[in-house]
């Protein structure tokens, strides 16, 4: 293998689809994990494929399948999976035939030693990720229940297809963190798709090597060191970097892991969860100051002269000592250094500079929060009870709970009608009928579990006092227009709450309408004094009414935070600090999400006390206008989108 010019060293390919164009290097490093998880699917986890339905997701789809063998299982698994196909459960019709319970394996037993794709895995319900990690984790299924306890392997790796938009909510984390490889080819078009990383007779061979591949304690050390230094704090990314490391050696017919090998798994596994810039040079720690004290300098005194140490009186000399003061560099520290550059080099040009700018990228999510329903919403699930106040009953679950007893059940039933069954010389046609019967009880019955998601209401508390608050006013209300354009599509709610002189008033309670919002923003006046603590309690009070309805209230506070109105109406700058502090710490514990926006013109320490005894998310827009403050508001958790 090492003697075919097509399996040219892995590292040496790698570096010269690293000098490439961008959008070139995007596919190659798709392409070089395409290659690693066919080698190594259930160690490597799987991989997150960032692209919507299209040519270039199905090539690069079609490359990684083409180098996956014939045998091994190939699955798809649907977005609403209920969990007794998944995990595996009772098999409905052989325990009805047989009378007895009868298992069924599920869709993860059946792609043991395989690879199972997850179309939309940004669907996924929270339910179905964590069964999907639990299996990922230990290689395995079971379930223990209806008189059975089963047990099956399930090493798999899983492909999760992700064609997310701003509205959907992440993929899981805790699935994300278990695939090895985040991929995203959103930017890429058909002509920027390259040749593949490797041919099927390569994989053949590299599966087969990778068994008898070792790691040098330097790799090791250098690849967890480069962890640390780009602020990937999972150990699970260091240990899928390993084996990245000796997949990529595999391919390229080494037993040892070389350099180039652990510069490529940086690449491929830890460049794509960095979260921070690895230190500059300067900014490396400094050396651990040498515990001996320094020689005193002369001071022109006389000094009694340190003694003489005794000369050794074996004939061995002894090493001579390395001076403390630079260290010399040890093969792993430089190692780490490659790595890190690596790492870095594959960080996208905004990711880049977000982390040079300290601002982590938000993520998006659907409004409000998921609340059970008996009548509508999504199915969950099922729970054991009778369909009474609007619930469904779910047939299937509950011929599900019965099949298991149907052989006790039909025999109390015969022992019942014993006296006519046994006088009869044969079976009658009563008891044929009677032993045909499904015989259903009440603690069978299950009922559907129903999930929806609630609706969103902003409640916007602005400052109108003479501050530096009412020259927002005019920004205020035109991001108020630009949200509520964006909840009339949702069906959300916004309410506006204004406070000025001595007390807070309502001017827009929850609503949906545009015409009714402009009139009321149309006359918001200003001036006065700045009640800051009566506009927090307004909005606390405003808040649990909302949450009593049903809904996720979301609280979006513009102030510069210098009130000097307390909350009983006596002016009084200190008095009123204190005042709007306690109800700052009364929303906190109502675990409300707030935004507070600093509309003075230079970010104000107050505004920044103010958010952090709310817990709340912090924005200073001095010079924002009204997309930039509807911009920020849409980056809150589970806010309006």
């Amino acid at each position: 293998m090492n003697g075919d010019p097509q399996a040219a060293d892995s590292g040496q390919r790698a570096a010269v689809a690293a000098e490439a164009d961008p959008l070139d290097r995007v596919w190659a490093d798709s392409a070089w994990a395409a290659a690693l998880l066919a080698i190594d699917p259930q160690g490597l986890g799987g991989a997150v494929l960032r692209a919507g339905a299209g040519p270039v997701r199905d090539r690069w789809l079609h490359d990684f399948q083409r180098l996956l063998p014939a045998a091994m299982p190939q699955r798809r698994m649907p977005v609403g999976i209920a969990d007794e196909r998944l995990l595996g459960g009772l098999d409905l019709a052989a325990t009805l035939r047989l009378g007895k319970p009868v298992a069924q394996r599920g869709l993860l037993a059946e792609s043991d030693g395989g690879v199972l794709t997850l179309p939309m895995a940004e669907r996924l319900s929270a339910g179905t990720a964590a069964r999907l990690c639990a299996a990922l984790d230990s290689g395995a299924v079971g379930f223990e229940r209806d008189g059975l306890s089963t047990r099956w392997d399930a090493r798999v790796g899983v492909l999760a297809l992700d064609e997310a938009t701003p509205d959907d909510e992440p993929l899981s984390a805790a699935l994300t963190d278990r695939l090895a490889f985040r991929l995203d080819l959103r930017e890429l078009g058909l002509r920027a798709c390259g040749e593949a990383a490797a041919e099927a007779d390569e994989i053949t061979a590299a599966r087969l090597l990778l068994p008898r591949v070792a790691l040098a304690d330097t790799t090791l050390q250098a690849l967890c060191g480069t962890a640390l230094q780009l602020g990937v704090d999972s150990p699970r990314a260091s240990l899928l970097a390993l084996r990245a490391a000796r997949a990529a050696a595999a391919l390229a017919g080494r037993s040892l892991v070389s350099d180039d090998d652990a510069i490529l798994a940086a690449r491929l596994v830890l460049g794509p969860r960095a979260t921070r810039l690895p230190p500059a040079p300067d900014e490396q720690a400094p050396e651990p100051p040498n515990d001996e004290p320094a020689p005193p300098e002369p001071d022109g005194s006389e000094a009694e002269p340190p003694p003489t140490p005794p000369e050794p009186t074996d004939a061995i000399e002894p090493p001579p000592e390395k001076p403390q003061d630079k260290p010399e560099e040890t093969p792993a520290d430089k190692l780490e250094d490659r790595l890190v550059e690596a790492a870095a080099a594959a960080l996208p040009a905004g990711l880049l500079a977000a982390l040079m700018g300290g601002v982590g990228g938000a993520q998006g999510g659907r409004v409000g929060a998921l609340t059970t329903s008996p009548r509508s919403g999504r199915p969950v699930g099922t729970r054991h009870g009778e369909p009474r106040g609007g619930a469904r009953l779910n047939l299937i679950e509950t011929l599900r709970a019965a099949a298991p007893w149907q052989r006790i059940r039909a025999a109390a039933n015969a022992e019942k009608r014993g006296a006519a069954v046994s006088a009869a010389p044969g079976r009658s046609a009563a008891a044929a009928e009677g032993a045909s019967r499904i015989h259903v009880q009440a603690d069978d019955l299950r009922v559907s579990r129903l999930q929806q998601r609630a609706a969103t209401a902003t409640i916007f508390v602005i400052d109108a006092s003479g501050s530096s608050a009412l020259h927002r006013l005019a920004e205020a209300k035109g991001a108020i227009n630009l949200l509520l354009a964006d909840c009339y599509v949702r069906r959300d709610q916004v309410a506006v709450i204004a406070f000025r002189g001595r007390s807070a008033e309502l001017l827009l309670p929850p609503t949906r309408s545009l015409v009714r919002a402009k009139r009321s923003l149309a006359g918001l006046p200003g001036g006065g004094g700045t009640p800051l603590a009566a506009g927090l309690e307004a909005a606390l009070r405003l808040a649990v009414q909302v949450r009593r309805a049903g809904a996720t209230p979301i609280v979006v506070l513009l102030t510069d935070g210098r009130g000097n109105i307390a909350r009983d109406g006596t002016p009084g700058r200190a008095k009123a600090e204190v005042d709007a502090l306690a109800m700052a710490r009364q929303l906190r514990a109502a675990r409300l999400t707030t935004l507070v926006v600093d509309t003075s013109p230079q970010p104000a320490p107050a505004a920044q006390r103010l958010a952090l005894e709310l817990a709340a998310h912090y924005r200073a827009l001095p010079y924002a206008g009204a997309a930039a403050l509807s911009a920020a508001v849409k980056t809150l958790p589970g806010a309006a989108r």
